[in-house]
């Protein structure tokens, strides 16, 4: 814990607990806010999302809550509705991947305009925001999976929005990320492959102003962000495991640093991702795909991109600092009292070596990425677009979803609703 601040203005956790529930409803009341939570089905045999509903059924105030939930019949959709049954504030379950939506979205290509997908958490969360954003000036998104969800989590995130004087239009989450049974660190896309690849650029080009933007996040790659109604409309959404940095980069294009803040939410945890034994699994596909955004981000902003004669250098830079991080983290470790695995650790960092190379070679060839075009481009062409994707969401008149994903997941019975807790008086 420290009280730094830098480029971009940090909200630090100083331990405190210093929350006011009753303060938080009447600024919800205010501004009219709405929450987004793209979700698989398979997330309601969890305990996190219920663990987030519980919290969540607190906050009286909230415009509404959106879920971009992708399913596979209307049974399990009404399914998903009754789990957020009896909630303070209206609910929708946006049905991402329906017979209804797919229509809707593919009479665009007479425009020229494909937003048919690819399925994934970018497509829910552009037709989230498009949904969420009919209706309300601040939309905050998290995660479906969040095993230590509290009530600081909505307060200290969308506190700094709600209040207009306080200039900011974007907000970050960052955190540690600990495993709940071992208290380990997890985190590694972001310890071991971000971290010393801005570390290897920005010794390849020198000081840039893009890097040093992307520096100054704590977690760059955390999903839990928020943002004023006029942002979100005006970003493009990533489709691939690039969403976090394509979404900062499009802040950056869009917003001054002075306007964003990050917001530590201390102790965090959510589904483990594995390292994967090939380049197009596991954290080895998110890392590439990462890696091919921040590239992109470079190419954009700063004009540069790498040359075949430096490849060799950011190979070797990459480990260097990779291994320095390692031996950093194991310090760490060992005065907290944290198991650590240096030599998986070791490994993680050779793997996402050997990924710089290839994905260098593919960006050449391919240099444009598939982008869903932001809401303010698409209302351009169709005015109706938000209105009649949000009607779309919601009809259950067709059972079968087109897209159905390879893997069929089946799917334990949805956790009972606990007893309420009585509200609190605003």
């Amino acid at each position: 814990m420290d009280f730094q601040q830098g480029l971009i203005a940090t909200i630090h956790d100083y331990g405190l607990g210093k929350l006011d529930l009753p303060d938080f409803r009447r600024q919800l009341r205010q501004r009219p806010t709405s929450l987004l939570i793209p979700c698989l089905m398979e997330e309601f045999s969890r305990p996190a999302l219920g663990l987030i509903r519980e919290v969540l059924a607190e906050l009286s105030g909230l415009e509404e809550l959106v879920i971009a939930l992708s399913a596979e019949t209307s049974d399990d959709v009404a399914a998903a509705e009754a789990f957020f049954a009896d909630m303070p504030f209206p609910v929708r379950v946006h049905w991402t991947n329906g017979p209804a939506v797919a229509e809707s979205l593919q009479s665009l290509q007479t425009l020229g305009l494909n937003v048919t997908g690819p399925p994934g958490k970018g497509w829910a969360v552009w037709q989230g925001l498009g949904v969420a954003c009919r209706n309300a000036e601040i939309v905050g998104l998290f995660d479906a999976d969040i095993r230590t969800f509290s009530p600081a989590y909505p307060q200290r995130m969308l506190r700094p929005l709600l209040d207009p004087s306080l200039g900011v239009a974007y907000v970050k989450a960052f955190y540690s990320r600990l495993s709940l049974e071992t208290q380990s660190l997890h985190g590694r896309a972001t310890r071991l492959f971000v971290g010393p690849l801005l570390t290897s650029l920005e010794q390849i080009f020198g000081p840039m102003p893009y890097l040093r933007y992307l520096q100054s996040f704590r977690y760059p790659l955390a999903g839990e962000f928020a943002f004023t109604r006029d942002l979100a409309m005006n970003l493009r959404i990533p489709s691939d495991w690039g969403l976090e940095i394509g979404l900062l980069s499009e802040v950056y294009r869009h917003v001054a640093p002075r306007r964003i803040a990050q917001v530590d939410l201390g102790l965090f945890d959510h589904k483990h991702k594995t390292l994967g034994n090939a380049p197009s699994e596991g954290l080895q596909r998110m890392a590439g795909e990462i890696f091919a955004t921040v590239l992109r981000g470079l190419m954009e902003h700063e004009g540069r991109m790498l040359s075949p004669d430096q490849i060799p250098t950011l190979e070797v830079l990459f480990r260097r600092v990779g291994e320095d991080r390692v031996q950093q983290f194991g310090l760490d470790s060992a005065i907290n009292r944290l198991p650590y695995n240096r030599h998986s650790e070791e490994l993680a960092v050779q793997s996402f070596a050997t990924l710089l190379r290839p994905k260098v070679e593919d960006l050449m060839a391919a240099p444009v990425a598939h982008q869903l075009p932001s809401w303010s481009r698409l209302l351009c062409c169709t005015e109706r677009l938000q209105a009649d994707l949000a009607e779309a969401g919601q009809k259950r008149n067709i059972t079968a979803a087109p897209n159905r994903t390879p893997r069929r997941h089946h799917h334990r019975p949805l956790m009972a609703c606990p007893p309420r807790r009585p509200a609190t008086a605003a």
